[in-house]
């Protein structure tokens, strides 16, 4: 029994040995450095500007939910239908996506950077930093030495996600933590779960083997 525990233990630790350390360096990388950092909340300009609105003359409309919000100055209204959603101006009419230098405007005006150039996206390949988040986006390319994109919905205006150098670290550390290797989300995939059984057992082999293995007398 104990030469079969042993050589369980021996060739499962030389297998997992390459991912036990992977799991090791990126669980450091993660205990020392700020995730608010990561995601560039700090280039972020928190102050704000209050403006006088008017919703009379928004026409009558069946609604789910509604939001106010203010983009570029301007009083918007988000109206999720049954079918669709809405952006509105206060007179009822439809308000038109944001373009390429709406969008760089955007930037300099909410955030600490400067912006270079944007486009727009209409899709999300495999593993794309701006994952998860929804179409249509403008990309906007900043000044800065990190290599900083900024992505803005066009319809709301919003900064949905800032991506540095540093998020892309983290993004790659975070697909090698968790075995997802080209999109970087699944937690669950088969990798990670086969991985973290056999874990488990070269584990238990070695607590297995520390005590039934006789210890040598000194004397």
């Amino acid at each position: 029994m104990k030469p079969y525990i042993k050589k369980i233990h021996k060739y499962l630790s030389l297998f997992i040995s390459i991912q036990l350390l992977l799991w090791t360096i990126s669980g450091i990388y993660f205990a020392y450095n700020q995730i608010e950092l990561v995601r560039g909340e700090h280039l972020r300009n928190q102050s704000f500007k209050e403006i006088d609105f008017n919703l009379q003359e928004l026409p009558s409309i069946k609604a789910k939910s509604m939001r106010p919000f203010i983009r570029l100055g301007e009083l918007l209204i988000q109206v999720e239908t049954a079918s669709q959603t809405l952006y509105l101006k206060q007179d009822g009419t439809e308000a038109p996506q944001i373009d390429s230098n709406q969008a760089m405007e955007i930037v300099d005006a909410k955030t600490s950077l400067q912006a270079l150039s944007a486009r727009e996206i209409l899709e999300v390949p495999a593993g794309a930093e701006y994952r998860g988040r929804s179409l249509p986006l403008y990309q906007v390319q900043t000044n800065h030495k990190d290599s900083i994109n900024v992505y803005i919905d066009a319809w709301t205006g919003d900064i949905v996600a800032i991506r540095s150098s540093s998020w892309r670290l983290w993004d790659l550390m975070w697909g090698l933590h968790i075995m997802d290797y080209v999109d970087r989300d699944n937690i669950n995939n088969i990798l990670m779960k086969v991985f973290s059984i056999l874990a488990l057992i070269s584990s238990l082999s070695g607590v297995i083997l520390f005590f039934i293995t006789p210890k040598r007398s000194t004397s």
